[in-house]
């Protein structure tokens, strides 16, 4: 739970990504962030949605993981939770870079382009650990989607769809169109496939053997692009700790520890 929260952390302080601190901005100009992360061994998760004055959301999530009877909180509620859980607020300006202010500009002066972002293809942002007891735990943040209506809430935070954990199967993050992720339930159908071998029956020619964790990233994102007509990626970790990346987009950043302590990070 630590790794994964410190993780999102870094991510979300850093304003090259779409989460946290450097988000897009709605279409009216204001910064909504959505986080999400889960226990794999109690099955039980913390979320939050469309908060405005929170720099780090996926702390204020696992917060409503470990101090609330319920699963998801929602803007101003989700805010007066933080407040009264000692989660510091911030004021909304602190979240929004020049960059970002100026690509809302563009897209309000001539129509919304991916073009106007600087970074625009560094998108959602997400962890996944496993512990030397077993213990598995995932998460996700992110500020959605660039001009979206105001409210608007993707598959980041929503249990199944932008993450996952089950100690029993393995644990999943993902990134991508969040309507398309939502339509598949992307997330929790690819820990349910880690315990289908038929997965194994590959889609795409590949060299060497093909590890059951890397079948199922694959599938699911070939299955986001033929059900949902769509793009995205996830990161996975199977029960045993064996990682699997898969995307259709044109890039995906991403990395992971191997079992010898060394760092793969993707090219």
């Amino acid at each position: 739970m630590d790794a994964v929260e410190a993780a999102i952390v870094v991510l979300e302080d850093e304003a090259t990504f779409d989460a946290g601190i450097g988000s897009h901005l709605n279409r009216d100009g204001r910064i909504q962030l959505d986080a999400i992360i889960m226990d794999g061994g109690t099955l039980k998760a913390g979320a939050v949605a469309a908060v405005e004055r929170i720099c780090n959301p996926i702390r204020l999530a696992r917060r409503v993981l470990e101090k609330s009877e319920h699963m998801m909180l929602v803007g101003a509620g989700a805010e007066r939770f933080a407040a009264e859980n000692g989660v510091a607020l911030c004021s909304p300006e602190e979240l929004v870079t020049d960059g970002e202010r100026a690509a809302w500009r563009r897209c309000l002066e001539d129509s919304h382009a991916a073009e106007h972002h600087v970074g625009h293809d560094q998108g959602t942002v997400g962890a996944v650990a496993l512990d030397q007891h077993g213990h598995l735990v995932a998460g996700t943040s992110t500020g959605g989607t660039c001009c979206k209506f105001p409210g608007r809430v993707g598959d980041s935070p929503l249990i199944g769809c932008g993450c996952y954990a089950d100690s029993e199967a393995g644990g999943v993050s993902c990134t991508g169109h969040g309507e398309g992720i939502m339509k598949i339930v992307m997330a929790k159908m690819a820990t349910d496939l880690l315990h289908d071998q038929r997965v194994l029956v590959s889609h795409r020619k590949k060299r060497g053997p093909l590890s059951l964790a890397q079948a199922v990233a694959d599938a699911c994102v070939r299955k986001l692009a033929l059900r949902a007509h769509t793009t995205g990626g996830l990161i996975l970790l199977d029960r045993e700790g064996r990682p699997a990346v898969a995307f259709n987009t044109p890039r995906m950043a991403f990395g992971y520890v191997e079992a010898d302590s060394s760092f793969c990070i993707a090219p």
